[in-house]
């Protein structure tokens, strides 16, 4: 597909761009590249981030809108800190999404234009290295080499955000998501390769559109990530998701309405020093079916710390 193929070169380009912007200014989603990379226990993040996207971008991933566009603008503002869960190396983290934008589509078949501001919903995860990454105290990592490492995730959506149930769509999702993933890691010499399955579980909307109920399957996600690392710490990674699913029901009639999409991206890491770092993200959705068809630009920085292990 001529189209497809296009958006592909066009998210390589920009980033590229970015890329070069950078190294000459500062001597340099739902993707998340070295999610499984080993921490000392006690290691703490502190994530602050910007994106921008515009097209099919839907703030719950699964309504069934036709021919919706919209400009969102997101911050977002995170926590995280390197655990020991028996042994093993964890991470606890906390995410909460601020946004705004405007957009309008078509629902059954009437046009509609909308705008909105304000709070997305608050997220919760825990996450295990299972194999290949114990947990260990700064003092060891020097006799650390990571290899192949296994790691599973679980998050927890909670419908904290904006929603106005006469308002479609909206900042918050008002149901409840829990997020599973697993995920396989390799390292060799500069080069990391991943890959991940996953599955999003859905509680019913009983405010959707005033009074009806958005009931939705689960909906299957892989992910895949090829990592080039650099000197001093920076690194370039090729990301690529598919997801299938999230079949809709609205008051237990089924819509003709399924995710079928991917999404490519790209992920640049340029650490300032010991302590702060840049990341800089691009990613292109490709919709098969339903599902986002957008193109979208980020910025987080990160502030890190450790905690002295006894």
């Amino acid at each position: 597909n001529h189209n497809i193929f296009m958006k592909i070169i066009l998210t390589i380009a920009i980033v590229s761009l970015v890329i070069v912007m950078l190294s000459n200014t500062l001597q340099a989603q739902e993707f998340e590249p070295r999610a499984l990379t080993n921490l000392p226990v006690k290691t703490n993040f502190f994530v602050a981030g910007y994106a921008y996207a515009d097209g099919n971008i839907l703030m719950d991933p699964a309504l069934p809108i036709d021919d919706f566009n919209g400009k969102l603008h997101t911050m977002v503002f995170a926590y995280a800190r390197a655990i020991n869960i028996f042994g093993k190396s964890g991470k606890i983290d906390i995410g909460l999404p601020v946004g705004g934008g405007d957009w309008k589509g078509i629902f059954d078949g009437e046009q509609f234009e909308d705008k909105s501001a304000g709070l997305g919903d608050l997220r919760l995860r825990t996450s295990i290295n299972l194999t290949g990454a114990p947990a260990l105290k700064p003092s060891d990592f020097s006799d650390y080499k990571q290899k192949i490492v296994s790691g599973l995730s679980v998050q927890l959506i909670i419908p904290t955000g904006n929603y106005n149930p006469e308002q479609l769509p909206n900042l918050g999702s008002n149901r409840w998501t829990v997020r599973t993933a697993y995920g396989v890691s390799y390292t060799f010499t500069n080069w990391i390769l991943e890959a991940y399955a996953g599955m999003w579980l859905f509680s019913d909307n009983r405010e959707f559109i005033v009074d009806n109920t958005l009931s939705q399957s689960p909906l299957w996600v892989t992910k895949g990530h090829l990592t080039r690392l650099f000197k001093k710490n920076r690194w370039l990674a090729l990301d690529c998701g598919y997801g299938y699913g999230a079949e809709t029901y609205i008051d237990g009639v089924k819509r003709d309405a399924i995710i079928s999409g991917m999404r490519l991206g790209l992920t640049f890491a340029l650490p300032i020093n010991a302590h702060h770092s840049l990341k800089f993200t691009a990613v292109s959705g490709i919709r098969f079916k339903q599902g986002g068809d957008f193109d979208a630009l980020g910025l987080l920085y990160q502030y890190r710390w450790n905690h002295k292990s006894n």
